[in-house]
């Protein structure tokens, strides 16, 4: 088969994706944070690009500054007066003295009959540097504290930072050890401890890394778990309530038993904890009101992390004519704008043909960004205003009318994609008459009516198990069963194994365990009252 060349021509349609449309699609998943951050950035990559301002346009300025400008024009020519023609209040006397030529320095001494010395005695300039820094501040402000007149004075400045649970363990080794093998071992494992002052349950790993026995890395240890607060650098919660035990000198043969047996504890089997322990129903009790008391957090009582406060990026306020009015958070919107007068000037100065091409492409670029944002903020206006419409019985009467609903609908009712109403519901959060709430948190699965009518929201299904949870009698404790019933007469078809997971997922306790706990309640609370009553009998 001979090879032979040749040119055709085909025809195709193929989906491009131009930066310019990866860059929109970027922005519609970005939080109003990391939007705020993109923003930034891309003020100080783009020249062409400026914040939009409230403040007035540049012909119109303030009344203050207009009047600085007139001030500042009529001094300048008052100055040009007195120094050209008019010398109203300069006398002659004085203009001969400063230009008269006062000699040497032996005729000036001669003439002041001293030594120039004594009269100017140091350098002017020296003398005020040294008398402001030998005097002591005068006022309050000069010692950083007070009001300031300055536009960048901060309060914040002056505020003491937190003390991290970290650096209080650091400042506690140095003085622990002395040994820097010993230092080093003990700042890598305070390296690890988290915010509740745990350290990781294998530690194997850590004598490899550092090349020490293993032996030096538990020693190094055993003097760390000493260190304030009590039960710090533990790696498990009976290790954290142990330490706090022998420092309370508390630790005997029986509370030993009680802290290995936690998970007896946790269900309330006290007849097991009695079996273990060895002790009666008094020391037991008494036992256990000491665990309550430790703390099995340490470290959470210094500086962690902030959190950072959520913004919502949609408003939902009721309407006046009973419907709902949906709003964009103008504060999460970044206002940005090009200057095309700018880029004008720059257009008649500029020669080169590279400097041509970088501004024109910044021009391109800010172009682009200007209407993406805007796009972003008007596609988050509309998926919003279908997601209040569709879900118009939850605004009205809560949770349990919230309706099941997916992607594909709301994406079908403002005629755009799934993906584009999946990233625009992505890390945006609506405050709404009941709380504030993830646009994610409106689209929830549907589960089948019983009696084949409308279906059922999951997450209108988790609240009913909830309420019924909530509501039920300590004497007769719900069974996933018994819920299983309940909601199917209510009209939800469900599995139990549906509800069991619900019941999880929202940290509910099994119902062997919620009857345990609230028997234990009820016997905490009639032991109370019957002392109670005990004490009011009592003779005076």
């Amino acid at each position: 088969m001979a090879l032979t060349q040749r040119l055709e021509f085909r025809q195709s349609q193929s989906l491009v994706m131009t930066p310019q449309l990866m860059q929109a699609i970027k922005l519609l998943q970005l939080s109003n944070l990391d939007l705020t951050t993109f923003v930034e950035e891309e003020l100080e990559r783009n020249p062409l690009l400026e914040r939009a301002s409230d403040e007035p346009p540049a012909g119109e300025a303030p009344a203050e500054a207009a009047n600085y400008g007139d001030s500042d024009e009529s001094g300048g020519s008052h100055g040009e007066e007195g120094l050209g023609g008019s010398t109203d209040g300069f006398e002659p006397g004085q203009e001969e003295w400063m230009s008269k030529d006062l000699g040497t320095r032996a005729e000036i001494e001669q003439t002041l009959d001293t030594g120039l010395d004594n009269v100017f005695s140091e350098e002017p300039a020296e003398a005020a540097a040294r008398n402001a820094q030998d005097a002591a501040p005068s006022v309050y402000t000069e010692w950083g504290g007070g009001a300031s007149g300055d536009e960048d004075y901060n309060l914040e400045a002056f505020v003491a930072a937190e003390t991290t649970l970290g650096d209080h363990l650091a400042e506690q080794l140095s003085v622990a050890f002395s040994a820097p093998a010993q230092r080093m071992i003990g700042q890598y494992l305070i390296d690890l401890v988290d915010e509740a002052g745990y350290l990781p349950p294998d530690l194997g790993q850590a004598a490899e890394r550092l090349g020490a026995s293993q032996q030096d890395v538990e020693d190094v240890l055993a003097v760390l778990q000493k260190f304030d607060p009590p039960g710090v650098c533990a790696r498990s919660l009976s290790e954290c309530l142990a330490i706090q035990l022998r420092e309370l000198d508390r630790y005997d043969p029986a509370m030993q038993a009680l802290v290995e047996r936690l998970d007896l504890l946790a269900k309330r089997d006290i007849a097991g904890l009695r079996k273990v322990c060895g002790v009666d129903d008094e020391d037991i009790a008494d036992m256990i009101g000491e665990i309550r008391r430790l703390n099995p957090k340490p470290g959470m009582k210094f500086g962690t992390s902030r959190l950072q406060t959520m913004v919502p990026d949609v408003y939902v306020r009721p309407g006046p004519d009973g419907g709902w009015h949906v709003e964009l958070n103008s504060d999460t919107l970044p206002r940005v704008l090009v200057n095309q007068t700018y880029y004008s000037e720059l257009s008649k100065k500029i020669g080169k043909d590279g400097d041509k091409s970088y501004f024109t492409d910044a021009l391109q670029n800010a172009t682009w960004l200007v209407r993406a944002l805007d796009q972003r903020a008007r596609t988050i206006l509309k998926v919003a205003t279908e997601i209040v419409r569709q879900q118009d019985g939850f605004f009205t009467h809560g949770v349990a009318h919230l309706r099941p609903l997916n992607l594909k609908a709301v994406a079908d009712a403002i005629q755009m994609h799934e993906s584009t109403v999946s990233r625009v519901t992505a890390n945006k959060y609506m405050a709404t008459n009941r709380g504030t709430f993830e646009l994610k948190y409106f689209f929830t699965a549907s589960i089948a009516s019983a009696d084949g009518g409308e279906a059922h929201s999951a997450e209108a299904v988790r609240h009913h198990i909830k309420q019924l949870i909530d509501s039920e009698d300590p004497s007769a404790i719900l069974s996933d069963d018994t819920i299983v019933e309940r909601l199917r007469a209510s009209g939800i078809d469900i599995a139990r194994r549906t509800v069991a997971k619900y019941r999880e997922a929202m940290r509910i306790p099994s119902s062997v365990q919620r009857r345990r706990d609230k028997q234990s309640a009820l016997g905490n609370v009639l032991s109370t009252a019957m002392s109670d009553r005990s004490r009011n009998t009592e003779p005076a």
